[in-house]
């Protein structure tokens, strides 16, 4: 588990990114955080793989301080994933995905049979492999950033609006591929967002901040849906928030009822409605009073296995005859249909439920004084001190303050921000020296503080394509230097 601890980012020019964050990211999970544009979200994720230093309280893993690990082995075990793939133009889709196993020197023949490998798990054909990112659609191209993250095997997956950047069609579609995928891989990942919709879909937990870096509210999607915290998570979430509830509670329960079926339209009977299915029992029109002879479209169906509330209401308000057709799931077959009472019905049985296995919580959990911090390895060359850490680079207690020696009082006037460094380009990549200091801590990254949501052809997009080229090129920093005792649980 990744867990904040009373975090905060402020800038040297003032700014507040992110206000006394404490948030718990399960194992195994995906966490979402969502938000406006200048919330700090993305800051709070860069914060996550050291690419920012807090300027206050810290961020552990399975207990252990980030602080405390080099950023090479940190971010040896957390994958990558940026609007677009962040893709290599002028390598193979193969070289692309390979990317960082052959900078961690895995052999061509191992790269390349892990390579191959993660390009079928993504679902796409192996006839792609040669082809360049130019030559591939926007979903393809995301597919292959998602497979290039996965290619060490990390166990964190930090992605940064992954699927922005495509068609509402082709967003589904990746959505879909996504949980399917994180259903066979299980990993721990924290996805940045804007979209409210996205954030329900997809996250097991969803993370609401607002405008100035504070947390709003922090539940599962059907906790933010019945309990918003207040007007501004009601208003994010949307006024249609008891409809997209709906989202969340399966049809498996519903009762299913039957209607008169034919395949032949001519011998449907001339009163009441018929519903016709073809030679392999799935439904295709109804046919209705007084129309023999004459099928009207179906109108939408359900899965009665693994669809949702939202699905089967669907099906009903597109039905000519206000009755939602249910099928079976893979094959399609007629299995059943359900009226708008029975769904009503099951709404408000699900909410009786729902009510049910609410317990009541106490008052907020009492801070635990925290005890010291492990004795870190070798000190990082990369690791800069700055507000939050004392000057031997260890995290300061959940208060922000540390005890200084009296050679290192005036650590204590450093000005907000002090691990500053210099921005990274394409050029970096594989080339940066390992005594650099960070890269992006100058002052709030425009993608906090501008139109970086608004598209892939931004500052914020060319902030993030340096974010993942520093994060892949650090992974080898040290690799000519003898290897620490923290490097030995590298996956190779």
């Amino acid at each position: 588990m990744i867990e904040f601890e009373s975090v905060g980012k402020t800038f040297r020019d003032g700014t507040a990114a992110v206000v006394d964050l404490s948030l718990q990211v399960p194992s195994g999970q995906i966490t979402t955080i969502v938000g406006p544009s200048g919330c700090g979200k993305t800051t709070t994720l860069r914060m996550v793989n050291r690419m920012i230093e807090p300027s206050s309280g810290r961020i552990t893993w399975d207990g252990t301080p980030l602080r405390s690990k080099r950023k090479t082995a940190l971010r040896r075990q957390m994958g990558y994933v940026i609007q677009s793939g962040g893709l290599f133009p002028h390598r193979t889709v193969v070289d692309n995905i390979g990317t960082v196993p052959g900078l961690l020197g895995w052999s061509k023949t191992k790269t390349q049979k892990r390579s191959l490998e993660l390009l079928e798990n993504v679902g796409l054909d192996r006839k792609l492999a040669d082809r360049y990112p130019a030559q591939l659609s926007g979903g393809q191209q995301q597919r292959v950033g998602v497979a290039r993250a996965l290619a060490a095997d990390p166990l964190v997956m930090l992605m940064d609006e992954p699927f922005s950047a495509v068609d509402p069609v082709v967003r589904g579609e990746l959505h879909e591929f996504f949980l399917d995928l994180q259903r066979r891989i299980s990993k721990t990942i924290i996805l940045i967002t804007h979209d409210i919709d996205e954030a329900m879909k997809l996250g097991d937990q969803v993370a609401v901040m607002r405008v100035g870096g504070h947390l709003a509210q922090v539940g599962t999607p059907q906790q933010l849906l019945d309990e918003p915290a207040d007007a501004f998570v009601e208003g994010f979430v949307g006024r249609d928030r008891g409809y997209r509830a709906l989202s969340f509670q399966p049809a498996s329960a519903l009762t299913l009822e039957g209607v008169p079926v034919v395949r032949d339209v001519a011998a449907a009977a001339p009163d009441g409605v018929t519903l016709v299915v073809d030679g392999d029992a799935r439904p295709v029109g109804w046919v209705l009073p007084g129309q023999p002879g004459r099928a009207t479209p179906l109108g939408a169906t359900f899965d009665v296995e693994g669809g949702t509330l939202r699905n089967a209401l669907d099906a009903v308000l597109t039905s000519p005859v206000g009755l939602a057709v249910g099928v079976v799931p893979g094959s399609g077959r007629y299995a059943g249909v359900v009226s708008t009472a029975t769904i009503l019905a099951g709404v408000q049985q699900a909410r009786v439920h729902h009510a049910e296995s609410v317990t009541v919580q106490e008052g907020p959990r009492q801070p635990v004084a925290p005890g010291p911090d492990p004795e870190p390895t070798a000190p990082d060359p990369t690791d800069d001190v700055g507000p939050g850490h004392d000057h031997r680079g260890w995290s300061t207690s959940a208060g922000g303050s540390t005890a200084l020696a009296p050679e290192d009082e005036h650590a204590a006037t450093a000005e907000l921000g002090d691990e500053s460094g210099q921005d990274v380009d394409a050029e970096t990549f594989g080339g940066e020296a390992d005594d650099q200091p960070p890269a992006d801590d100058r002052g709030p990254d425009e993608h906090e503080h501008g139109a970086a949501e608004q598209g892939p052809d931004d500052q914020g997009a060319d902030r993030r394509a340096a974010d993942l080229y520093q994060h892949e090129s650090d992974l080898v920093t040290e690799e000519s230097r003898a290897v620490q005792p923290d490097d030995t649980d590298v996956r190779r």
